[in-house]
């Protein structure tokens, strides 16, 4: 039996009185009405309003008691008894207060102010009248939610459009890709569907320490800080019933690919449909944006972060070690790795338990993707962001792992034919770039870059790493090898396409006063996007003679024959190229590029009048552009909202030009911006995605305007 059951059972034990908890009224002043107008959901720290059916002559004394949990207690905070004869207190110390706000010879109605430290959950609430103290009569349940409106709640979030974009906004951006080529993910969050805020509660309370010790645990649902150190935890499984669980291998039996996903609410709906087993498979996006939802169904400040070029230090030295064979291909996999990206979620709250000041308050680092344990748990954070750009690896949770992440150093090794290993490149300025987050109230994208670091080759980012190292590890600071005497770099020839060969150019510039005969070993290699190759799909050995000073461009083609079948599941092509000095041996230079190939459009239209209730009509559209058919094809549609469920359309096969469509009559059963997205999935062509923004008027509005998307 849930914790919550628990709370609504012990009322059930009590005589019923007759109450009108203004769940309109309530819910609306408290940011909940979107939840349900059905049910009393509040906001700690902020008044609400309840009418009794009491007797004048009861309406002298009024007792209230407040309670969550099992065993409730008033040493735990869980518990609290309060009557209009106590003058009403502050919002602070979870003791909460009543006053009455008017009265009828047949009714009171009272203003009750729930204290902005009070514990999270479902709590039942109990009323004595008059003389009579021992009749205790129920009037029912409410739940209580963190309030970043309310100055006094560790969440509270100044800005309103802030607010309105980091606890409202029921639609984002998931950034993916390269840092060159940042791609966007349209994510239905959807925190306010009609069941999602019961999950959300259920997930709390299938926590190991909350089935460990339940009081203790709900005692200190208080604390934003334990609960999103308690939901990193929850939307990974590897250490509980937790709600996904992660795949990065390739296969996926038995599961979904985790490029499929697209929408939180279908997630987290088929984790309590299925008794709360995991579902199969979730990767870094996925797992941030779950977590995103939670957060923001709980009323914890959040958004979705992408850093770009992101290491993951295993033994936190800050150092991120990279190895190439000799023939110029990388190893199958090595522990240290820099992944193309990595998504993880920043969540706003004071943090009282790091300073006496507010040093590091504001956004927090929390990654619910299992990398490595913390405190034996696999979580992460919160991780102050102040903390991180300024090196300060000593501070609670995780620093040491997260600076890595965006301010590593990187150092290339060339292993050798005979077992040796050569520093071929030290490099400080690339691991952590273009970290992406949706801009509020847009759909642009923000480069929060600095507030993680200051910028790469200033003295303020060297003095941060040192700051870093010093606080962390004794070990010392890497030394670059001599500058080389070559440069190279590779150039894409014209916008990389999915379904055509690729074409490259590699440039080799000599530095040297001398000439130099060089042997060219140039490789291309499919990648996960955690930075671990999966096949070498492309070859090329050639020789060629610089003179001193001299710069040569050499094009490349890899082709779709060979890359095709195999760029999938979020993979990248990795071209890489090994030079080396045929009268020096000791002298060798690597040049490498990660390459995402643009996908084909996925066109989405909506038609009709965008009010609630009204019909509209969505239509998907997908040309193959291949010259071979498409086979095992999959168009779906999913939008809080908009659709009360996925709309799905399977074709055997889509033949060469031909157009796959899925169109759908639906009525929009929630008011304000939506949005819609579509996807389609085949043999060749994996989860291509599409959105469009639909701004849904009350049905009682006569004007107002459909907005396309992206």
């Amino acid at each position: 039996m849930s914790n919550n059951q628990k709370s609504r059972n012990s009322a059930k034990d009590q005589d019923v009185m007759k109450v009108d908890f203004r769940c309109l009224k309530n819910n609306t002043d408290h940011h909940t009405n979107e939840i349900t107008v059905e049910r009393l959901i509040i906001r700690r720290g902020q008044p609400f309003s309840v009418t009794l059916a009491v007797e004048r002559q009861q309406q002298d004394y009024i007792e209230l008691t407040a309670e969550t949990g099992p065993d409730p207690s008033v040493e735990k905070g869980t518990r609290c008894s309060f009557n209009t004869r106590r003058k009403c207190g502050t919002s602070v110390g979870k003791s909460w207060s009543v006053s009455v706000m008017e009265s009828s010879p047949s009714s009171v109605t009272l203003s009750v102010l729930c204290p902005s430290d009070a514990s999270i959950g479902v709590y039942s609430l109990a009323v004595i009248t008059g003389s009579n103290t021992t009749a205790v009569r129920c009037l029912g349940t409410l739940t209580v939610l963190f309030n970043p409106w309310c100055e006094d709640d560790w969440v509270y979030l100044p800005n309103d459009a802030e607010r309105q974009e980091y606890v409202m906004n029921e639609h984002g951006i998931v950034y993916k890709g390269v840092g060159e080529y940042i791609t966007t993910l349209a994510w239905d969050f959807g925190q306010f569907e009609d069941d999602i805020l019961d999950i959300c509660l259920k997930l709390l309370d299938l926590n190991p320490k909350c089935l460990k010790d339940a009081q203790e645990d709900i005692s200190a649902r208080c604390n934003p800080i334990y609960i999103s150190r308690v939901v990193s935890t929850m939307i990974n499984c590897d250490d509980d019933k937790g709600v996904l669980m992660g795949q990065w291998d390739g296969t996926y039996i038995g599961g979904i690919i985790p490029s499929h996903w697209s929408s939180s609410v279908e997630i987290l709906r088929r984790w309590k449909k299925y008794g709360c087993y995991p579902v199969k498979y979730g990767q870094c996006w996925v797992f941030a944006a779950v977590m995103c939802t939670v957060m923001r169904c709980l009323g914890i400040p959040c958004r979705v972060v992408t850093n770009y070029e992101s290491a993951h230090d295993t033994d936190q030295n800050l150092i991120v070690d990279e190895y190439f064979g000799d023939y110029g291909v990388k190893p199958k996999r090595n522990m240290d790795s820099v992944w193309n990206y990595h998504v993880w979620v920043e969540g706003w709250m004071r943090r009282p338990d790091l300073s006496e000041d507010s040093f590091y308050d504001g956004w927090q680092v929390l990654d619910p993707t299992p990398q490595e344990k913390s405190s034996g748990t696999y979580c992460c954070g919160p991780a102050p962001v102040k903390a991180i750009c300024e090196g300060h690896t000593n501070v609670k949770y995780d620093i040491p792992f997260v600076f890595g992440e965006v301010n590593a150093d990187k150092v290339t090794w060339l292993l050798m034919a005979n077992g040796t290993k050569k520093k071929i490149q030290s490099d400080t300025k690339t691991v952590g770039q273009s970290i992406s987050t949706k801009a509020v109230g847009c759909d642009k994208r923000q480069d929060i870059t600095k507030n993680y670091k200051h910028p790469e080759g200033s003295v303020e980012e060297r003095v941060a790493y040192e700051e870093a190292v010093k606080r962390v590890t004794e070990l010392k600071i890497s030394e670059a090898p001599p500058p080389p005497n070559i440069n190279m770099k590779i150039e894409l020839d014209g916008k990389p396409l999915n379904g055509v060969d690729i074409k490259l150019n590699l440039i080799v510039k000599s530095v040297n006063s001398k000439a130099q005969a060089l042997s060219l070993k140039m490789n291309a290699q499919i990648m996960r996007y955690t930075g671990n190759p999966t096949e070498a799909v492309w070859s090329d050995n050639r020789d060629i003679q610089l003179t001193p000073k001299q710069e040569q461009t050499i094009p490349v083609t890899i082709p779709f024959s060979a890359y095709g079948q195999k760029l999938q599941d979020n993979n990248c092509i990795k071209v890489s190229v090994i030079a080396m000095d045929k009268t020096d041996p000791k002298e060798i230079f690597l040049v490498d590029r990660d390459i995402v190939p643009h996908n084909p459009t996925l066109n989405l239209t909506v038609t009709g009048t965008p009010l609630v209730n009204s019909e509209m009509t969505a239509e998907v559209m997908f040309e193959n552009p291949l010259a071979v058919p498409l086979k095992n094809c999959c168009v779906t549609l999913t939008g809080s909202g908009l659709l009360k469920q996925t709309e799905e359309n399977r074709i055997a096969e889509l033949a060469a030009g031909q157009k796959g469509s899925l169109k759908v009559k639906f009525r929009p059963y929630r008011a304000g911006p939506k949005t819609l997205v579509a996807n389609f999935d085949s043999s060749t062509f994996k989860d291509l995605k599409s959105s469009c923004d639909v701004n849904i008027r009350p049905s009682t509005a006569r004007s107002g305007y459909l907005t396309f998307g992206k």
